[in-house]
């Protein structure tokens, strides 16, 4: 599959790696992914994205993700689904965070560095099958950074929840990039 990502997209992998072993992270995720879009300059996902508005807000974002991280990757829905049930999200992480330190629950380890390469996720790996089947569904010959980034807001998770809170969905990137409105990928 990653003979056919274009430049773009591969080096969106590869940032994604870099952004996992910065944070020491067991495995490269969907966050990763997203965060090394968001460090990109060129390619279309950068273009949609300033063309969304996410190129001045891109330390929201940021922000949002690393907020979810230290909820152990709870989406906000998650966190509010569970504040119904009477369960104080934001009190756990602060219980534990006061016992075991900042970024306790985050899963990023931020000992003494792992060598070697971080396997991906099973959550970044469904966002790059799912970059693949998008674009063959579109007939582009080769998988770039826009089907990372069009993967991303259809998958449910922190990622898609993040981009719908600042704008970016499937519907606009489709819109910015494409010209026009097209079903939801399935």
């Amino acid at each position: 599959m990653f003979e056919r990502f274009t430049k773009d997209a591969r080096a969106v992998v590869v940032g994604a790696v870099e952004h996992a072993e910065g944070v020491d992270a067991g495995a490269v995720d969907a966050g990763h992914l997203l965060l090394a879009l968001l460090d990109r300059e060129a390619g279309r996902a950068s273009f949609a994205l300033a063309a969304l508005g996410l190129a001045e807000r891109g330390d929201a974002v940021r922000e949002a993700l690393g907020e979810a991280r230290r909820r152990a990757g709870l989406s906000q829905a998650d966190a509010e689904a569970l504040a119904g049930l009477g369960i104080d999200v934001s009190e756990i992480v602060a219980r534990v965070e006061e016992v075991h330190g900042a970024g306790a629950m985050s899963g990023d380890r931020k000992s003494g560095g792992r060598s070697g390469r971080r396997p991906f996720g099973r959550d970044a790996k469904e966002i790059l099958e799912k970059a693949l089947r998008i674009a063959v569904a579109r007939r582009d010959r080769h998988i770039g950074d826009e089907h990372i980034l069009l993967a991303l807001t259809v998958r449910p998770g922190v990622p898609g929840e993040v981009l719908a809170d600042h704008g970016v969905t499937y519907e606009s990137v489709v819109r910015v990039l494409y010209g026009g409105g097209e079903a939801k990928a399935g």
